[in-house]
């Protein structure tokens, strides 16, 4: 899906002070560099020069960068208190039994023992059985095909977290 108009959003978004539109990246994304490479390339045009941008910065991304992306996620099934957008992305945990966020934590442990970091997935549209199954796999994974996954999920992520910021009053 492509769009050649400019949303509101994306104006406002061109129209921040620098610092205003770090933190507003930066809530997309905990990067330093990711946020740094979507400043850079103000102003966009449209969405899509935006999700590009985006994505780009995502591929750049060193080991380092990613680790400080990861960090500002909570584990699935334990969103940050007050946190509206990990509450919303983390939704299909909310009616999970306690036996499957009992699971949930024990493979969310597993996880971050075997490679470091919080167990990160696109959780938007998932199920929490969904989400288990997902960790159940990925922990067999190597740790470089991981990062890859992760970066990729990440990458997913912040695509979706930037269309609501251009689609949000």
């Amino acid at each position: 899906m492509t769009s050649t108009s400019t949303p509101p959003g994306l104006v406002r978004f061109n129209a921040l002070q620098e610092r205003a539109a770090a933190a507003v990246l930066h809530e997309v994304c905990a990067s330093t560099a990711w946020v740094r490479r979507l400043l850079a390339a103000r102003p966009y045009r449209t969405a899509d020069e935006l999700y590009a941008a985006g994505d780009a910065a995502m591929t750049e991304l060193t080991t380092a960068d990613l680790e400080e992306a990861m960090a500002g996620h909570p584990p699935i099934g334990r969103p940050k208190p007050g946190d509206p957008t990990s509450v919303r992305e983390q939704r299909g945990m909310a009616g999970a039994s306690e036996e499957l966020r009992a699971e949930m934590l024990e493979l969310n442990l597993a996880y971050q023992e075997r490679f470091g970091h919080v167990f990160l997935i696109c959780a938007t549209g998932r199920t929490a059985e969904q989400m288990r199954d997902a960790v159940k796999e990925r922990l067999g994974n190597a740790p470089e095909q991981e990062r890859e996954i992760v970066r990729a999920e990440l990458g997913k992520i912040n695509r979706i977290r930037l269309t609501r910021l251009l689609h949000t009053a």
